[in-house]
């Protein structure tokens, strides 16, 4: 009993340093001298086979001495007890804290390197080689196990194994094995032949390794398959000469005329049913090859349709001007793409659908616009010119207005309660827009002509209507307010204008039948403009204005 007294027990270890025999404070020391160093050092944080740290410091843990010793405990009176101690060791786990908060903070910021998306076997390729992908279950750590697990063992300076979920995958090692031997190795050793009309395309096997797909057949493996698209791009250049691509007949206007120039029927491969035993044959040993199967590719729009659309002659024609040239150039890219366009026997047109979005990317540019009399930019800017003739052309051809917003201020280069103006969201969505349907029994064409001073717009088709406009006087003057810009920032000065209400009728005969169609009048309220101050410049050598 006096060789084993002491106030720890014989054979105590606290984190394998030796504290047995010792009395409490000698302990104490005795840890803090040796553990205490490595309590600085990251925290190993352990789930499955990943790893990662967290710094003890931010996440407030810290060791409690006095608890640990606590823990140890004194020597047992029991005789038998004292004798063994001499024989055994006792490995007593160090009593630690940690502010539960910081700890699931930290944790929270390192899991990203401990859990694991789940991942499916799948067969890739470096070339022509093909690579086991392996499956490997999916790992999420549980933050408020895993936060108690750290508090109670991070002192201990092994790494915390840290409490996780695991999701499981479908496919199996042996899966992603079996497709490599059974369909990846086969497909890859040697060329597959395409047997065209005259000439043979080759797919040699790094084509073929870009077209084979995986993905888990729900038992285990993997279930192969061609994409098409890819082998269509590596054998079709190969197969050209015997491909004879269609043309669909076109409406164009020569000497003044319009003129349909033929449509072409072509001959094409159908692809599908081309290749639709193509993974079949990667399998095999022998007669890697398919037959091209070919098909007459008539042209959607024929030149009896074109012929048929009764396109002859000029219906109505408008014209604006007077744009500056940034807008100039906006209206030209517009009307490139109008041109030439369209609309058969109850179809509507759509100016922001046809053109798409206008921005930079399709040639757009950056135009002065005036808002609120302070000058603007705005990419797309001046399209509205083009709206507005676009817009009166179709009134005059006698289309079925569906759909059109007049401006909010009067502009004098159009006509009063007869112009639009069109807007898209940045992404290109239609937010405001010119439509019309085409009600006549005959196909209607337009037709664009750009100078840097004006913008026209023809509609061709065969003379149906008579239009005429009757516009009613301005009526509910609203006088303008008057608006001062502050000191320093951008101004156009402006007299300002009233605002007006005005209306449009339209009146419709039909050449053929002699009816005539008198439309309820539209109504039209243009705000003032406002009346603009620009505060004078500021005397040579005054200090700027603050702000």
């Amino acid at each position: 009993m006096a060789l084993s007294s002491g106030t720890v027990p014989r054979g105590t270890m606290v984190a394998d340093v030796a504290i047995g025999g010792m009395d409490h404070a000698a302990a104490e020391s005795t840890l803090r001298k040796e553990i205490g160093p490595e309590l600085g050092e990251p925290v190993v944080l352990r789930a499955g086979d990943a790893q990662t740290t967290i710094d003890p410091e931010p996440a407030g843990l810290t060791m409690d001495w006095q608890a640990t010793l606590d823990h140890v405990g004194s020597q047992p009176w029991n005789p038998i007890t004292r004798v063994s101690s001499f024989f055994t060791t006792t490995q007593v786990a160090p009593v630690t804290n940690g502010d539960r908060s910081q700890v699931t903070a930290a944790l929270e910021q390192a899991t990203d390197e401990l859990n694991r998306e789940p991942r499916e076997g799948t067969v890739r390729f470096e070339g022509a080689t093909p690579i086991a992908v392996n499956p490997s279950n999916g790992r999420t750590v549980d933050v408020a196990a895993a936060t108690d697990a750290v508090i109670a063992d991070w002192g201990g300076g092994d790494p915390v194994d840290v409490p996780f979920s695991e999701q499981p995958v479908s496919t199996t090692q042996e899966g992603v094995a079996r497709a490599v031997a059974e369909v990846a190795e086969p497909a890859v050793s040697a060329p597959v032949t395409v047997r065209g009309e005259g000439t043979d395309a080759t797919l040699q096997p790094e084509d073929i390794a870009a077209s084979l797909r995986f993905e888990p057949d729900g038992n285990g493996g993997l279930k192969a398959s061609v994409d098409n698209e890819s082998v269509v791009e590596a054998v079709e250049p190969q197969l050209r000469d015997t491909i004879r691509p269609g043309k669909n007949a076109e409406i164009t206007v020569q000497g003044g005329a319009p003129t349909v120039v033929p449509s072409v029927n072509g001959r094409g491969i159908e692809w599908d049913k081309s290749l639709d035993s193509l993974l079949d044959v990667y399998k095999q040993p022998g007669d890697r090859s398919v037959q091209a199967q070919y098909r007459d590719e008539p042209a959607q729009f024929t030149t009896e349709q074109a012929n048929g659309l009764g396109i002859k002659e000029v219906v109505s024609e408008f014209q604006t001007g007077g744009f500056e040239q940034a807008s100039g150039v906006n209206i030209r890219r517009t009307a490139e793409q109008v041109n030439g366009a369209i609309i058969k026997p109850g179809e509507t047109f759509s100016l922001n659908g046809h053109t798409g979005p206008r921005g930079t990317a399709q040639g757009y540019v950056e135009s002065g616009i005036i808002q609120d009399g302070r000058p603007q930019k705005a990419v797309g800017g001046g399209i509205s010119q083009f709206a507005t003739t676009l817009y009166n052309a179709s009134y005059f051809a006698g289309m079925q207005d569906v759909e059109h917003k007049e401006h909010s201020y009067y502009i004098d280069r159009y006509p009063e309660g007869r112009e639009a103006t069109v807007f898209q969201s940045p992404s290109g969505k239609s937010i405001i827009d010119v439509k019309f349907k085409n009600t006549s029994e005959n196909g209607v064409m337009i037709t664009t002509e750009w100078t840097p001073s004006s913008i026209t717009v023809k509609f061709w088709s065969t003379k149906t209507y008579d239009v005429s406009s009757e516009t009613g006087p301005r009526t509910n003057p609203t006088p303008p307010e008057r608006t001062v810009v502050p000191p320093g920032e951008p101004c156009s000065p402006s007299t300002g204008e009233p605002g007006f209400t005005v209306t449009d009728t339209r009146t419709i005969k039909n050449v053929n039948t002699g009816n005539v169609n008198r439309e309820s009048p539209t109504k039209t309220v243009y705000d003032p403009h406002p009346i603009v101050d620009c505060p004078p410049p500021p005397p040579a050598g005054a200090p700027p204005p603050p702000g």
